[in-house]
């Protein structure tokens, strides 16, 4: 539906990278900012043995609905945020794509605009996610580079959490990027003559003793 954000190259290497862990058959599965249901619907069809989507837009929830149903595929979509994920679980496996491109505080387009650094989504969710997660559970997030990956990998492991980066992949910059092209280079996130954008995707484990371990 319109409004709704389409799965794209982030999309792609976060799926990619669910199977290559190869851990969603037979798992409990949430997919955190759902938006079209793409990474539920994945999950589903490697084998999951349920998928609990979220999001916080009314017509996310529908297009994913939609998109699960029409698919034959029993993924349970709820309107909310990180409470309603946190209801529901644990869970064996958390993916989230969520909002995370940097913004200069204009009109904000809530399909990917995440405050002035791109954390304002992705720092609660990494001071949540060992809640979320089940005894020997792990999650895949992606987000850009020029969200602070470090901060990301730091946030998880103060949690408890292994974390490491997992995939990467390089990608020209789209219309939303060049649109903040002066604002990242204002701010000193971007290089003056960056035309490119690094999306990588970070697993977190939680071990089942919890505890934290040493970093890679």
């Amino acid at each position: 539906m319109p409004g709704v954000y389409r799965p794209q190259e982030d999309s792609f290497l976060l799926a990619h990278a669910l199977r290559e862990a190869g851990g969603a058959r037979d798992a409990r599965v949430l997919d955190f900012c759902t938006g079209t249901g793409f990474l539920a619907v994945t999950a589903a069809q490697l084998g999951a043995a349920s998928v609990t989507a979220v999001d916080i837009a009314p017509r996310a929830v529908l297009t994913a609905r939609l998109n699960a149903r029409t698919r034959g595929l029993p993924v349970r979509v709820l309107r909310g945020g990180l409470d309603a994920a946190t209801r529901t679980g644990p869970f064996d496996v958390v993916l989230s794509n969520p909002p995370y491109v940097p913004h200069d505080g204009g009109p904000a387009d809530p399909r990917w605009d995440a405050g002035p650094d791109g954390r304002c989504v992705l720092d609660p969710l990494c001071d949540e996610l060992p809640n979320l997660l089940s005894s020997n559970g792990f999650a895949l997030i992606v987000h850009s580079g020029f969200s602070g990956v470090d901060v990301t990998l730091d946030r998880l492991r103060s949690g408890g959490l292994k974390a490491a980066v997992v995939a990467r992949q390089n990608i020209p910059f789209g219309p939303v990027l060049q649109s903040r092209a002066r604002y990242l280079q204002h701010v000193q996130l971007a290089d003056p003559d960056a035309t490119n954008e690094e999306v990588v995707v970070i697993r977190a484990d939680r071990t089942r003793n919890d505890c934290a371990p040493d970093e890679e």
